[in-house]
């Protein structure tokens, strides 16, 4: 193939080394042209392990929008700076994946649908969990109504001691908020996904700064609670306009004996799924209660390899998206919804009243 879409990477750190640049390297229908970072060693690290021929090596986004070849943009930023970044690519003529969450605020988050829209160009956001392969099993199992109507559930994104202490994580102006912004978000994304469900009336949400104002070596290193100014945990209860619960639980550091991120819990008129220990429906027939677990191919990997796969779905089908002028597989629209959602859910632990969505 020779005419490749050319791609374009602002933000050169972790989110782009580790999932981004390793799977795009191996698809055949792009190239790796331009790689931005405000630290230029950065950019020039990723150019020479990931970049075509010739690729090109910035510090400045907008000297990367300004360049005709780049057809599409992957934005790597930190969080206060997804909806600046989008924007301007948007209107540049460009296709947008961004990184999750959407934006650092709903208001941002919806401009950028907007401008999407005026534009038309494509705009996902990089919610990789729903292409685990026990996320698209899951949900062909809503979709084909063996759970009934799904008036209950859960959003589980929790771990006992996995503070990311690195980076920007624990600073509120850059990344608006803690483990409910950066994990529960992909929780709260697949569980509105399975429910195809996006239409919340109401919020009640707490927040806590308790176990991070502890001096503690945990399993990332431990944290300094002087520069820890996001919450440690958080949890919701949604009621949804057809009266649907959605229980949200988010943390990195909480006195739990199970700990996992990004699994579901669901609760239908007709049977339940979990995501606890692999993938498990549950159910009554004949008069007798059953639990049954879905044995997916490519079981006992480990979650690296899990995870791997999953990403390389994911920008197969943002790709085909482009190539097949299609909507993308999250499309803008449900991304702005879980914004909504997660700064509704602030709102209500700052202000200790419920929300209601108008």
């Amino acid at each position: 193939m020779t005419n490749k879409l050319k791609i374009g990477i602002i933000g050169c750190g972790g989110i782009a080394m580790n999932k981004h640049l390793p799977t795009l390297s191996k698809h055949n229908a792009v190239e790796l042209a331009a790689f931005c970072d405000v630290f230029t060693g950065n950019a020039q690290r990723a150019a020479d392990q990931y970049g075509a021929d010739g690729s090109a090596v910035y510090s400045d986004y907008r000297e990367l929008l300004a360049d005709p070849a780049i057809d599409v943009v992957h934005v790597c930023t930190a969080n206060d700076t997804h909806a600046e970044v989008s924007i301007a690519a948007l209107r540049a003529g460009k296709h947008v994946m961004c990184e999750k969450p959407m934006a650092k605020t709903a208001a941002e988050a919806a401009l950028m649908l907007e401008v999407a829209e005026q534009t038309g160009k494509k705009l996902t956001i990089g919610y990789n969990n729903r292409f685990r392969a026990d996320s698209q099993q899951l949900y062909k199992i809503c979709q084909n109504g063996s759970l009934g109507d799904i008036y209950f559930a859960k959003a589980h994104a929790v771990r006992r001691r996995g503070v990311p202490a690195r980076g920007v994580f624990l600073d509120k102006d850059k990344q608006g908020g803690g483990p409910l912004i950066d994990i529960g978000t992909h929780a709260l994304d697949l569980t509105l996904w399975l429910m195809n469900n996006y239409k919340p009336r109401m919020v009640v949400g707490t927040a806590y700064h308790l176990l991070s104002q502890m001096e503690e070596t945990a399993q990332n290193g431990g944290w300094d609670p002087g520069s820890f100014t996001v919450e440690d945990s958080a949890f919701a209860m949604i009621v949804m306009e057809n009266g649907a619960t959605v229980i949200v639980e988010s943390s990195w550091a909480l006195n739990i004996r199970q700990e996992g991120a990004a699994k579901v819990t669901l609760c239908g008129s007709k049977g339940g799924a979990d995501m606890w220990d692999g993938l498990w429906i549950n159910g009554e027939s004949d008069g007798r209660l059953f639990d049954q677990q879905i044995h997916l191919d490519g079981a006992n990997v480990p979650a690296s390899a899990v995870r791997a796969k999953a990403i390389e779905l994911e920008m197969k089908l943002w790709i085909d998206s482009i190539l097949q002028d299609k909507d993308p597989a999250v499309t803008a629209q449900q991304a702005l919804v879980v914004s909504q959602i997660l700064e509704a859910i602030y709102e209500s632990a700052e202000t200790g009243k419920a929300v209601y969505f108008n």
